[in-house]
C-alpha cells in the first residue's frame, strides 16, 4: 500500500483554512498546515490532528507577502513528508479599498498574498506533483465575479486568482489538474460588522442561511479525490447568492 497523499495547505490554521486540514486528513490525507501569524492555532491543530493519526499533520511557517517564501514554504513540506501531491492555495487578505483611497501598498499585500503566492505556490510545487491524482486548489470568492464597490482591489486580487487557475489548468494539464472554489457567505469577515448588512446578505442567498466552514472544505474534497475529469473550473459555494446582486460586506 503506498503511503498517503500529503497536501500543503496555506492558512491552514484558522476558519475555512482549519476546516479544510480537518476534511482532508479525515479523508486519510497527511497536511501540511502553513500559518503566518497563528502558530499556537496551527500547532494546536496539528497536535489534534497527530493525536488521531501520528504524523500526519505538520505546521509550517511562512509569509506569503515575501516572494522567495513560496519555494521555502514547499521545500519544508518536502522536508516534512518526503512527497507532495495537492496544494490548497486558501491564504488570503481582505481589507476594504474604496475607489479613490487605494494606497500602493495595500494593493501590492493583496496582490502579494491572494494572487501572486498562489502562482508561486504552484509553480514551487509543481515539480514534485507526480501522484495520479496530482492536483491545485485555489480558494477564491463568489466576488471575484461579482465585485464589491468598497472592496475593489480585494475582488480584482480574486478575480486574477480565478484566471490564474484556468490559465494553470491549460499550462500542467494533463499531468496536474488545478481548479477554485468560489465561496459566497461562509464567516463574517473579524470583527463583526453591521447586523443589518449581515441580514442582507442572508435574505439574498437562495438557500437563505449562512453556509460553513465544512461545505467548502467538501468541496475541496471532491476536487482533489473524486473528480478525476475535473479541471480549469470554479465551483461556487455560496447558496445561490451569486444568483441575486452584491451587498456591501458587513
Amino acid at each position: 500500500m503506498s503511503d498517503p497523499d500529503v497536501v500543503l495547505i496555506s492558512g491552514g490554521s484558522r476558519r475555512i483554512g482549519a476546516a479544510i486540514a480537518r476534511a482532508l486528513h479525515e479523508a486519510g490525507m497527511r497536511v501540511g498546515i502553513h500559518y503566518h501569524r497563528s502558530r499556537d492555532e496551527a500547532e494546536a491543530l496539528c497536535e489534534e490532528l497527530n493525536a488521531r493519526r501520528a504524523d500526519s499533520a505538520r505546521a509550517l511557517p511562512a509569509d506569503l507577502a515575501r516572494a522567495q517564501s513560496a519555494g521555502e514554504l514547499v521545500a519544508s513540506a518536502l522536508r516534512a513528508f518526503g512527497r507532495l501531491d495537492a496544494v490548497v492555495n486558501n491564504a488570503a487578505l481582505f481589507f476594504p479599498s474604496p475607489f479613490g483611497q487605494i494606497e500602493p501598498a495595500g494593493l501590492e499585500a493583496l496582490f502579494a498574498v491572494n494572487t501572486f503566492a498562489p502562482l508561486l505556490l504552484s509553480q514551487a510545487a509543481a515539480p514534485h506533483l507526480r501522484s495520479e491524482r496530482a492536483s491545485i486548489v485555489n480558494i477564491g470568492d463568489i466576488h471575484a465575479h461579482r465585485p464589491l464597490p468598497s472592496h475593489s482591489a480585494y475582488c480584482a486580487s480574486k478575480a486574477a486568482l480565478l484566471s490564474l487557475t484556468r490559465s494553470l489548468a491549460a499550462a500542467l494539464a494533463p499531468r496536474v489538474r488545478v481548479n477554485a472554489v468560489a465561496p459566497g457567505a461562509i464567516l463574517w469577515p473579524e470583527g463583526g460588522g453591521d447586523p443589518g448588512a449581515r441580514r442582507r446578505i442572508i435574505d439574498d442567498t437562495l438557500l437563505g442561511r449562512l453556509g460553513r466552514p465544512e461545505d467548502v472544505a467538501a468541496t475541496v474534497l471532491f476536487l482533489l479525490r473524486d473528480a478525476p475529469f475535473v479541471t480549469g473550473q470554479v465551483i461556487d459555494v455560496d447558496g445561490g447568492r451569486g444568483l441575486r446582486g452584491p451587498h456591501p460586506p458587513p
